[in-house]
């Protein structure tokens, strides 16, 4: 697994948000800069409290000119079930085929338990208007990621 790193140039994407719509990181960019944070399943326990300390501070990210994006290879059909169960005021997507993760550097070998594992790290990158990565966030736990996040910008 070879993560991207600050100062590298983000792959361009486009994925389908909850609703099965299209969402390019290009068109994201073009509003301001756009935290992407890889999760790996929605509505399990750590990607909730993650998601909900996200939603309950988009107002301070937004104010830092910053739009949050999560993706996981969850199908768009569940991610509409987080988005209405737990009220999200950001965009989830869908990289249902690992594309984006894998550009991204963040699919690869995990342990649980003992076993390993391929799937999906919990990797955050916040990205320049220009496509830039501006940091990259990769030690933190899911109740403290958007504080984290925070002190950074």
């Amino acid at each position: 697994m070879q993560t991207l790193q600050a100062g590298d140039q983000a792959p361009a994407f486009t994925l389908r948000n909850a609703y099965g719509d299209p969402v390019a990181l290009t068109e994201l960019l073009s509003q301001g800069r756009v935290l992407v944070y890889f999760y790996p399943k929605a509505m399990t326990p750590g990607c909730t409290v993650q998601a909900q300390q996200l939603r309950d501070h988009q107002a301070q990210l937004q104010q830092q000119g910053v739009i949050t994006v999560g993706i996981s290879t969850d199908a768009p059909a569940r991610l509409a079930k987080f988005t209405e169960r737990d009220q999200l005021n950001f965009t989830l997507l869908s990289d249902e085929d690992r594309a984006v993760a894998e550009q991204f550097g963040v699919w690869g070998s995990k342990k649980f338990m003992g076993k390993t594992y391929d799937g999906l790290h919990r990797i955050s990158f916040l990205i320049n208007q220009d496509g830039r990565i501006a940091q990259v966030f990769d030690n933190f736990k899911t109740s403290n990621h958007h504080q984290v996040v925070l002190a950074a910008l």
